[in-house]
């Protein structure tokens, strides 16, 4: 897919890997549609971009309400003139044991983890239609592969991000809209910083807790986004982002139940 001339939609375009999918994309000459809900973020991310000729526009979303998500295809329309992929990026990650973590949590996450995915794919399915050769790309996660303990909501939205875009791609298929699942392993954003966590966690729990996750996160975005938008033109059904998620995904493949007694112990 050659991405030069070509329009793409970015949630969670504010920071982290959803500014390095933007940049590299803005790198290979495609105009950008740039949402987040951190308006100074997305404001940083534009300005930090060459725009030279793209059009780059950037728009306040919060991709759990439903009705701005509603109105938001008119708007890239009538910014960009249609849209040739969509890069359901945002999200947001939640810590604590299933038993620690509140139901408000629980669906807070999955409003914006797994809903927000669902409302914007259903929101822009017909501009992509529409463009002729296109693409849907929704960010899942390492945890989309395995699920460790503490990562109970996290998992099951980034597996249920993973199983409807699967499901979507064969639907799809004979069509000239592709999809993408990319599962990215421990890149090095601020998403465990700004993690929400169980109320229960007592504060040594929760800077434990943090220290871990933090050790895990080494890749640098930008070569994640690198290696995604990489994956986007040759419109690959699967991503899988990083050494570390790779080596987890195979040893899943071979030990599908017992896989966490092995991982754990390094």
């Amino acid at each position: 897919m050659n991405l030069a001339g070509k329009t793409a939609v970015v949630t969670g375009a504010g920071s982290g890997i959803g500014r390095a999918i933007a940049h590299s994309l803005g790198r290979r000459g495609c105009h950008l549609a740039l949402a987040d809900i951190n308006e100074a973020g997305l404001a940083e991310t534009a300005s930090l971009m060459n725009h030279g000729a793209l059009r780059v526009s950037c728009h306040r979303l919060d991709v759990s309400d439903a009705k701005a998500v509603a109105a938001f295809p008119d708007v890239v329309l009538a910014t960009h003139g249609g849209a040739n992929m969509l890069i359901n990026n945002a999200g947001v990650a939640l810590g604590g044991n299933f038993e620690e973590v509140s139901e408000a949590d629980f669906e807070w996450l999955f409003d914006i983890n797994f809903w927000g995915v669902v409302r914007m794919t259903r929101a822009f399915l017909p501009l992509l239609k529409s463009a002729g050769e296109a693409q849907l790309v929704n960010i899942s996660s390492l945890f989309g592969l395995i699920a460790p303990p503490g990562q109970s909501a996290y998992s099951a939205s980034k597996f249920a991000v993973r199983g409807f875009s699967e499901a979507l791609r064969h639907e799809l298929e004979g069509d000239e809209v592709g999809v993408t699942t990319v599962h990215p392993g421990g890149v090095a954003t601020s998403i465990a910083k700004s993690a929400r966590m169980a109320k229960e966690l007592s504060p040594s729990e929760l800077a434990q807790m943090q220290r871990r996750f933090q050790r895990l996160l080494k890749m640098p975005p930008e070569q994640a986004g690198e290696i995604i938008v990489n994956g986007i033109e040759r419109r690959l059904p699967r991503i899988v982002v990083g050494s570390d998620a790779k080596f987890a995904s195979i040893i899943e493949r071979i030990a599908p139940v017992s896989y966490w007694k092995f991982i754990s112990r390094l």
